[in-house]
């Protein structure tokens, strides 16, 4: 009976173990998904119409600034349209 109750008792404790690393596990999961998403949120604030299609595109920084280089050349382009010279 002694060797049931040992062999149940390290059992028990093995479950519990594993139960505990994969808890562990998925919520570090859960964050780093929640993390990203954060991110994801920043870009779209900072260059809502860049196409940021993941985390490995770039910086959103860079973003901005390529997004507001294009205004600031659209603008250009307007105003030669408005004051009627050819480009």
């Amino acid at each position: 009976m002694s060797d049931n109750l040992i062999y149940s008792a390290t059992s028990l404790t093995a479950i519990a173990i594993v139960a505990f690393a994969m808890l562990r596990g998925w919520q570090g999961w859960l964050t780093l998904k929640e993390r990203e998403l954060d991110r994801s949120d920043d870009l779209r604030r900072i260059a809502p119409h860049s196409r940021d299609d993941g985390p490995d595109t770039g910086s959103a920084l860079g973003a901005a600034r390529i997004e507001i280089s294009d205004l600031k050349e659209r603008i250009r382009k307007l105003e030669a349209i408005a004051s009627g010279v050819d480009l």
